[in-house]
């Protein structure tokens, strides 16, 4: 064994005396062509070769980017070593180095590194009357063991451009009746064509797992992108994959009948886990201060700041013209009375529309009245409102009055708000019903999803992950037919589109860092859900699995914070429970 490492390896049983050796090989370069999995096609190719050359054992080297040769795959059948591949034991032999670390020269006294640098086939008879190579570490192994290593056969594994990517070693030919033999040059050119055939069925492998890493890394960094541009729904991108990953292990688990027939493949894993992490792609194109809206009058920065200022300057105003009267003799007493009263009038005003700009559940008819009267007030701009700004928005204020100086409203919807796609109005926004983002807004994060689709389906994917877009783009429908973009109903939507929609749903319940919304606890959040299951928004089955199954709290326990885990009784949630729960509040904003 040459380093120590060569001959642990274990037979394969006999090989087929009536095939012929072409007809083995190509049916063994079909069986390598066909297999997927890594661990299983390496050791086929180790085992195939023991079996052809009756060997007692063998070892299979993938050459590394740090020019070394790790093991892979250590059999010997005398020892009953098995090790690498689907065996599940771990091989602790440390890489055998292709150059000398301190002289960089080559290192050609090992037979395995001397055949992974020349790329030539080497064939010893006998290891212990070898020349030209080290064989020390094996005759030490055979003294602490009682083996006898004898006939070595050390072929190279060549790509399509004939480069090394790994080396073949064979241990101890037999005639079949347990004496060990020098391997013929027939079995030589045998096993050469066997390792040529592996090499290329292992470098496709190889450039298959490289593509798949390429694409995964793309999609993580496009889905970290979504989640950087916004310092509040980071890790959405993230979190939501685990989830639906998770409780789509439930449902392949569940004895349920509604999931009887769901059962999903290496690749259909794959596919809902792309479709996971690209489920907001769409997300790429829509405006921070649009996913991040936290008030009414938030834009890239607060605008109630700018309302602030008004008020102070209608309390000035009130001050002076206090003095004012004051100074033309008339009474100081009723003059500072009718400031104070100016003031509480103001502060009042002041505080009705600064609670008004945070948003919440539902904002009446009166209130809304009450904004646009307040914002009726006037006070007097000394300066032009056309200086200093950008060419787009100067255009804006063409059509609106001379801008050197006049009377302003408080609040007030003006052409200068309306840019593009998006009204800023002030009077608009603050007599929002519902949450921050006014129609417009939410029809830019509604897009979203229509954006994902789109730009999913340019993408060419195979056909096994053909499903993609339509996993992700589903997302936001809802089992009555009134989710968005395609109003589909629960029996239009494929089983892993429906858990995406509740993985997408309870991430945005539970995340603890959006701007417009406190965290809610463990418990809030599956009772939302559950009314949401209640108005048929998500699917009943997946619902009731989703806490059944234990799910809710595995994900709590890893993603919540620990405050927010409280105790759930999810039986008043399950059908058999008929006394229901007294539901949540309305919500103020969809789910970003």
């Amino acid at each position: 064994m040459a380093d120590g490492g060569a001959n642990f390896s274990t037979g394969s049983g006999e090989p087929n005396d009536g095939m012929s050796g072409l007809e083995r090989l190509i049916e063994i370069g079909l069986a390598l062509s066909a297999e997927r999995n890594h661990d299983r096609l390496t050791e086929r190719i180790l085992l195939e070769a023991i079996d052809i050359t009756k060997a007692d054992g063998g070892t299979l080297y993938l050459k590394t980017e740090e020019e070394t040769l790790k093991f892979i795959n250590v059999r010997n059948g005398t020892l009953k070593i098995a090790m690498g591949g689907t065996t599940g034991v771990p091989i602790n032999f440390p890489p055998l180095k292709m150059y000398n670390p301190e002289t960089k020269q080559p290192n050609h006294n090992n037979v395995a590194t001397y055949v992974a640098l020349t790329g030539k086939t080497i064939n010893i008879a006998d290891a212990y009357e070898a020349e030209g190579f080290d064989f020390s570490g094996t005759k030490k192994f055979d003294q602490s063991t009682g083996y006898r290593s004898k006939s070595f056969l050390t072929i190279p594994l060549k790509n399509y451009s004939d480069a090394v990517i790994g080396v073949l070693q064979l241990i101890n030919a037999t005639d079949g009746k347990g004496t060990i033999i020098p391997y013929s040059p027939q079995i030589q050119r045998m096993i050469e064509a066997l390792a040529s055939q592996a090499a290329v069925a292992i470098d496709n492998q190889q450039l298959i797992e490289a593509q798949k890493a390429l694409m995964d890394s793309l999609i993580k960094v496009m889905a970290h992108a979504i989640d950087a541009k916004s310092p509040y729904t980071g890790g959405h991108c993230q979190r939501v994959p685990e989830l639906t990953k998770m409780l789509a292990q439930k449902a392949i688990e569940s004895d349920d009948p509604a999931f009887a027939n769901f059962e999903l493949s290496e690749a259909d894993w794959y596919e809902l886990h792309v479709a996971a992490w690209l489920h907001d792609i769409g997300k790429v194109t829509t405006p921070e201060f649009v996913v991040d809206k936290a008030t009414k009058l938030q834009t890239i920065y607060d605008r109630i700041h700018e309302v602030r200022m008004r008020f102070e300057v209608l309390r000035r105003d009130a001050e002076i013209k206090m003095l004012k009267a004051i100074a033309k003799g008339k009474s100081a007493r009723v003059e500072r009375k009718k400031f104070k009263e100016r003031c509480v009038e103001l502060d009042a005003q002041w505080k009705f529309i600064a609670d008004a700009n945070i948003g919440g559940e539902f904002m009446s008819k009166e209130k809304q009245d009450k904004v646009k009267e307040i914002g009726a007030q006037q006070w007097y701009r000394h300066y032009d409102r056309k200086l200093g700004l950008a060419w787009a928005e100067t255009k804006l204020f063409e059509k609106a009055p001379p801008a050197d100086e006049g009377f302003e409203c408080v609040l007030a919807d003006l052409p200068g708000h309306s840019q593009g796609e998006y009204n800023l109005g002030e009077i608009l926004n603050m007599c929002i019903a519902r949450g921050t983002l006014n129609d417009d807004e939410r029809r830019k994060i509604n897009d979203h999803i229509v954006l994902t689709i789109d730009m999913l389906k340019e993408l060419p994917f195979p056909k096994h992950m053909r499903r993609v877009p339509e996993y992700a783009g589903g997302h936001h429908e809802k089992m009555d037919g009134t989710g968005y973009p395609n109003k589909l109903r629960g029996d239009q939507m494929s089983l892993p589109a429906r858990i995406m929609a509740i993985a997408d749903i309870f991430e945005a319940l539970t995340a603890a860092d959006r701007p417009y919304k406190k965290a809610k606890t463990l418990s809030d959040s599956v009772k939302i859900l559950y009314f949401m299951k209640k108005d048929k928004h998500v699917d009943a089955d997946l619902f009731e699995l989703f806490l059944s199954s234990g799910a809710y709290k595995d994900y709590a326990e890893q993603f919540l914070r620990p405050e927010q885990v409280d105790v759930v009784n999810i039986e008043q949630y399950l059908d058999s429970k008929k006394t229901p729960p007294a539901p949540p509040q309305p919500q103020a904003q969809a789910a970003q």
